[in-house]
C-alpha cells in the first residue's frame, strides 16, 4: 500500500467500524474511490446495500465540516432515508426538504427529493454554500419519461466543486453512463456488482405445488443462473400438454356456440385428469405459509386487484398472525390515525383495513390513504404483516423487502396498452425478495397462466440487466433558468452536454455509414438508367419531383383539415348542440364531455337517445355549436332519468333548429403548388427522353436510384437532426418564450422571471394564465378549483366522465385558461414544438368542496376518488398555489394562492408521508 493510499484506507476503516457486518468488495471499492476525491457511480441489484456508499459521502461532510445533500425520487423514500441517518447521526446534524416539508434544512445532512434541489440550484439558494457531495438515489429513474430530466438537471447543474454518489439498479450500459458522467462531471468512477447477497430462487405456482423453473437440482430450489440454463423439464411437459388440449378442445367447440373460455387440462402428475387454473389467491398464500416462504409481496398491477385481494383472503378466513402479533398491529394503526375522525375513518373503510391488518394482510398502492401506507410500511419491516397486495410503485425504492416476491401476471396495464413485462420491469420487482441479514435465500413466485411459455418466463428471469435510456427534454421552465442565469449561447451548450446528447451522438457514425452504402447502391443503379437520349436523372428527377409536389398538397389538405377539426372539438363545451357531420351518429347532439386533448373524442347524446363516443368517421370536418341544452353537473350515464331528461331537451332542441345546417365548401388547393406542377409537367413532356421506347425500364432502375437517395438524404438529415437535437429543441423552445414576451436575448422579462418559480408540466400556461388576470379576484374554493385543472390528470379509469366546474366564477375562469391554451397551441405549432397537455378538470369539484371546508367523508362521497388519489392531488393544488405565491409579480394574487394554501393544508392533507 502506498502513503497515498493509507489515508484512504484508514476512512474507510473508520467508517466501516461503525457496522456490525463487513462490507462487500464492491462497496469497499466505491468507498475508496470517493475517500480519494473521486466521483462514483455504484451499479447493483436491490437490496445489495448500495446505500452504504451513499452514507459514507454523509459521513465524510461531517468529519470535514462540509454538507451533503441526500436526494431521492420519492417523498416517501426521503422521509424513510432521513429517519436512518437520524438514526445513525443524530436529529441535529440531518434536515428534511421534500417541497412540503422543511426540517433542519441548514444541517450539514439534508434529505431533500431531486426535484427540490434542482430548484435550489436554479434560484441559487444560499444553502447550496458548502456543499461537497450529492448522493442521487435510484439514479436510474432518470429514464423515467415523466420526471427523469430531473436528474439530468441536477447533474449539469450542481459547481464542479461538488463530489457526485450516484446509485443505481443493475444497468447494462453502466459504463456508457458512467463515461457520460466522468466527461461532464470529471472523475467519476464507475462500480459494478451483478452479484446478489441474498441468492434469488425462481419458481412457478400450479394450484398450490411449486415448481422450480429451472432444472438441475429439483425439487430443491435453484438460484437464478447464467443465461442458457435449462427449464425444468416438467413445466416443459405441462405447457405441451396444455397446448395439446387447447387443441382437441378447439376441434370439438367447431359447429357449435362456444360458451366461456376452453380451458387446458393435463394429467399433472399421479396421471389423472385436472383443470389447471391460474392459483387462487388464498391457496397460494397458503401454500407459501405450510413452506416458510412468508412474509410476501404479491405485486398486482391494479389498485382495485390489490384492494379485492385483501377482501377475497378475508373472505376465505386466511389468519397469519397469532395474538401477540395482532395486538401490536392493532397498537400501530391507532397509533398513527389520530388525525382521522369518526366519519372520516367510516368513509374509509378503517374497520375492515384493521381486521385485515390484524391477520396479517394489507393492500398497499397510491391510492391509499398515507397514513395507511405508514401502518402497513410499519408493520412489515417488524415482520408483523405476512402479506402486501401491492402495485408496482412499491418497488421504486421504499425499504419492504420480503422473502418472497409474487408476480400473478406477466402483463401490466402501461397507460396506453397492455403490454408484457420487460426484464428490467421483472428484475425490479423480483429483486425485493431476500432481506439482507434475515433471509439466507430470497424467492420470487410467478402463477401459472394458460398458454405461459416456461421458455420464455426463463429469459425474462435471466436477463438480469436492462439498458438506461435518457428522457432528457428542454422545458420552458428549464429555458428561463438556463437563460437567466448563463445566458442563451452558453445554455445550449450546456443542454449539448445532456445523457441524452451524448448517447445520440453515438448513434450519428452509424447512420453515416448506412448513408455511404446508400450512395454506392444508388450509382449501380443509375448506370442501369443511362439513355442515349438525354439525361435520364435530370428526367427521373423531373417525374419524382412532380409526385413530391403531388403529394404535399394532399398532405398540406389533410393537415389543415385534421387541425381545422381538432380546434374545433376542442371549443365545445358541455352542452352545446353542434351537428355530426357523417357517420352513422349523423345529426344533431349534445355534448356530454369535452375533448381534453389531440388524441380524445367527445362524447355526445345523439338524436336516438344514445350516449356515444364519436370517431374520426363521424367528424370528417370542423364542427360548430348551434345551440345549448342543460346537462346536469353530476350527470350520470348510467341514469335513465338523467338520460331522458337530456335526451328530451335535445329533441325538443333539434326541432327548433330543423334540418342540417350548409356545410361549409372546400377551401381551394394552392394556387402556387398548382402553378408549379403544371410547368414541371411541361418541362416533362418536352425532355428528350419522355420519348425514349425503354423509358419505363430505365424509370424502373431510375425509381431504385432515386429511393435509395432519399434514404441517403434522410439519413444524413436524422444524422444531422440528431447531432444538435436537444439545442434544436431548445431553439424552438425559445421561440415560443420571445413570441410571448418571456425573452429579451439573454433577459429574462418579468414574465419569465415569474415563469422561472413555475415548476409544473404546463408551466407556461399557468404563467400566461397568470399574465392575462385569469385567476385574479377569484375566491379561494374557486381559485383551487381552476389551478386543480393544471395539475390533475385523469386515471384511465376516469377518464371520459362528464366534469363541470363547481361555479359560474370558476367555469368562466377555466373557460379563459381553455381559449389561452388553444392560442399557445397555435405559437407552439408554428414554432414545431410539441403542444402543452389540455387541462383537466376532473378534480376541480373536489378541490372546490376541499377548499370550502367540507370534511374529507364528505368529499370522498362526492367525488368517488380514493382517498390516497384525493389527498395527493390536493398536495399538487396547494404546491402549485405555493409557487405563484413565491414567484416574483403576482401581484395581489399571490395572497389569495397563501390563503389557500392555509385553507387546503388542513386534516389528513396536512403532510404525512407519501410516495408523490
Amino acid at each position: 500500500m502506498t502513503e497515498a493510499d493509507a489515508a484512504p484506507n484508514q476512512l474507510v476503516a473508520d467508517f466501516a467500524s461503525g457496522y456490525s457486518f463487513s462490507f462487500d468488495d464492491f462497496q469497499q471499492d466505491a468507498c475508496l474511490r470517493l475517500a480519494r476525491g473521486h466521483g462514483v457511480l455504484v451499479a447493483a441489484p436491490t437490496g445489495s446495500g448500495k446505500t452504504v456508499v451513499g452514507e459514507f459521502a454523509c459521513w465524510l461532510a461531517l468529519r470535514q465540516g462540509t454538507k451533503c445533500f441526500y436526494t431521492t425520487p420519492i417523498k416517501a423514500l426521503s422521509n424513510q432515508k432521513f429517519h436512518d441517518l437520524v438514526a445513525r447521526h443524530g436529529a441535529e446534524n440531518v434536515g428534511l426538504l421534500t417541497g412540503d416539508s422543511s426540517l433542519n434544512s441548514e444541517a450539514p445532512i439534508v434529505v431533500m427529493t431531486t426535484e427540490v434541489l434542482r430548484n435550489m440550484i436554479y434560484a441559487r439558494s444560499a444553502t447550496l454554500s458548502g456543499l461537497s457531495y450529492v448522493v442521487m438515489d435510484e439514479v436510474h429513474y432518470l429514464a423515467d419519461r415523466f420526471r427523469g430530466a430531473v436528474w439530468e438537471e441536477v447533474i449539469l447543474g450542481l459547481a464542479d466543486s461538488v463530489q457526485l454518489v450516484a446509485l443505481s439498479a443493475t444497468v447494462s450500459n453502466a459504463e456508457e453512463f458512467g463515461e457520460w458522467l466522468d466527461e461532464v462531471r470529471g472523475e467519476v468512477d464507475v462500480v459494478v456488482s451483478e452479484r446478489r447477497v441474498v441468492p434469488l430462487y425462481q419458481h412457478v405456482l400450479v394450484g398450490r405445488k411449486l415448481h422450480d423453473l429451472f432444472a438441475g437440482q429439483a425439487p430443491t430450489a435453484v438460484p437464478l443462473p447464467q443465461s442458457g440454463a435449462d427449464v425444468n423439464p416438467e413445466l416443459l411437459r405441462l405447457a405441451k400438454a396444455e397446448s395439446r388440449a387447447m387443441r382437441d378442445d378447439s376441434r370439438q367447440a367447431r359447429g357449435r356456440r362456444v360458451r366461456g373460455k376452453i380451458e387446458a387440462r393435463q394429467r399433472a402428475g399421479s396421471g389423472s385428469g385436472q383443470v389447471v387454473r391460474p392459483p387462487r389467491r388464498d391457496g397460494a398464500v397458503e401454500a407459501l405459509a405450510q413452506q416458510d416462504l412468508l412474509p410476501a409481496i404479491f405485486f398486482i398491477f391494479s389498485r382495485q386487484g390489490c384492494d379485492q385481494a385483501v377482501r377475497q383472503l378475508l373472505g376465505s378466513d386466511v389468519r397469519l398472525t397469532d395474538r401477540a402479533e395482532r395486538e401490536r398491529l392493532l397498537q400501530i394503526a391507532e397509533q398513527h390515525a389520530g388525525a382521522l375522525s369518526a366519519a372520516d375513518k367510516r368513509a374509509l373503510d378503517w374497520d375492515t383495513f384493521v381486521e385485515a391488518l390484524g391477520r396479517g394482510i394489507a393492500a398497499h398502492h397510491a391510492g391509499l390513504l398515507p397514513v395507511f401506507k405508514v401502518i402497513v410500511e410499519e408493520g412489515f419491516v417488524q415482520g408483523l404483516v405476512k402479506v402486501v397486495f401491492a402495485t408496482e410503485t412499491l418497488a421504486l425504492g421504499i425499504n419492504m423487502p420480503a422473502r418472497t416476491v409474487v408476480v400473478e401476471k406477466l402483463v401490466k396495464f402501461n397507460g396506453e396498452t397492455h403490454a408484457e413485462l420487460s426484464p428490467g420491469e421483472f428484475t425490479q420487482l423480483t429483486g425485493r425478495a431476500g432481506r439482507r441479514g434475515i433471509d439466507v435465500e430470497g424467492h420470487a413466485v410467478v402463477f401459472w397462466q394458460p398458454g405461459m411459455d416456461p421458455r420464455a418466463l426463463a429469459g425474462l428471469a435471466s436477463r438480469r440487466t436492462y439498458p438506461l435510456r435518457s428522457s432528457f427534454a428542454p422545458t420552458y421552465n428549464m429555458a428561463v433558468n438556463l437563460v437567466g442565469s448563463i445566458g442563451r449561447v452558453r445554455a445550449r451548450a450546456l443542454l449539448e452536454q445532456s445523457f441524452a446528447q451524448f448517447q445520440t451522438d453515438r448513434k450519428v457514425v452509424a447512420l453515416a455509414r448506412q448513408a455511404s452504402r446508400d450512395d454506392e447502391q444508388a450509382e449501380v443503379f443509375w448506370r442501369r438508367a443511362e439513355c442515349d437520349r438525354g439525361d435520364f436523372r435530370e428526367y427521373a428527377e423531373l417525374r419524382d419531383r412532380i409526385g413530391a409536389l403531388e403529394a404535399e398538397v394532399a398532405k398540406e389538405r389533410k393537415r389543415d383539415h385534421k387541425a381545422d377539426i381538432a380546434d374545433a372539438l376542442a371549443g365545445l363545451a358541455t352542452g352545446d348542440v353542434f351537428w355530426v357531420p357523417s357517420g352513422k351518429h349523423q345529426g344533431w347532439a349534445a355534448l356530454i364531455t369535452p375533448v381534453k386533448s389531440q388524441q380524445q373524442w367527445p362524447t355526445v347524446m345523439t338524436l336516438a337517445r344514445q350516449i356515444v363516443q364519436l370517431t374520426e368517421n363521424d367528424v370528417n370536418q370542423p364542427v360548430s355549436a348551434t345551440s345549448r341544452v342543460r346537462v346536469p353537473r353530476k350527470f350520470d350515464v348510467r341514469s335513465a332519468a338523467d338520460r331522458r331528461q337530456l335526451g328530451n331537451s335535445l329533441v325538443a332542441r333539434a326541432e327548433s333548429l330543423g334540418d342540417r345546417p350548409m356545410r361549409a365548401g372546400r377551401a381551394p388547393a394552392d394556387a402556387q403548388l398548382a402553378t408549379e406542377i403544371a410547368d414541371l409537367r411541361a418541362q416533362l413532356r418536352a425532355h428528350p427522353c419522355h420519348d425514349c421506347p425503354d423509358r419505363e425500364e430505365h424509370a424502373r432502375a431510375a425509381e431504385q436510384a432515386l429511393r435509395l437517395s432519399r434514404g441517403h438524404q434522410r439519413t444524413r438529415a436524422k444524422a444531422r437532426a440528431r447531432a444538435q437535437s436537444i439545442a434544436t429543441r431548445f431553439d424552438r423552445i425559445c421561440g415560443v418564450l420571445d413570441s410571448l414576451g418571456y425573452l429579451e436575448g439573454d433577459t429574462l422579462t418579468e414574465r419569465g422571471a415569474m415563469l422561472a418559480r413555475i415548476y409544473n408540466e404546463l408551466d407556461l400556461l399557468v404563467a400566461e394564465s397568470i399574465v392575462e388576470g385569469v385567476f385574479d379576484d377569484l375566491e379561494v374554493p374557486a381559485l383551487a378549483a381552476v389551478l386543480s385543472g393544471l395539475v390533475f390528470e385523469s386515471r384511465g379509469d376516469r377518464q371520459g366522465q362528464p366534469h363541470r366546474m363547481p361555479d359560474s366564477a370558476s367555469e368562466q375562469a377555466q373557460s379563459r385558461v381553455r381559449k389561452l391554451w388553444r392560442d399557445l397551441g397555435m405559437v407552439e405549432r408554428d414554432n414545431r414544438v410539441d403542444r402543452t397537455p389540455a387541462p383537466d378538470i376532473g378534480f376541480a369539484e373536489a378541490a372546490y368542496q376541499w377548499a370550502s371546508g367540507m370534511s374529507l367523508a364528505e368529499v370522498l362521497a362526492s367525488s368517488g376518488l380514493p382517498a390516497g388519489d384525493f389527498v395527493r392531488w390536493v398536495r399538487q393544488v396547494i404546491d402549485l398555489a405555493g409557487q405563484i405565491a413565491q414567484a416574483p409579480g403576482t401581484g395581489t394574487l399571490a395572497a389569495s394562492c397563501r390563503r389557500l394554501v392555509n385553507v387546503m393544508r388542513r386534516d389528513i392533507a396536512d403532510f404525512a408521508p407519501d410516495d408523490d
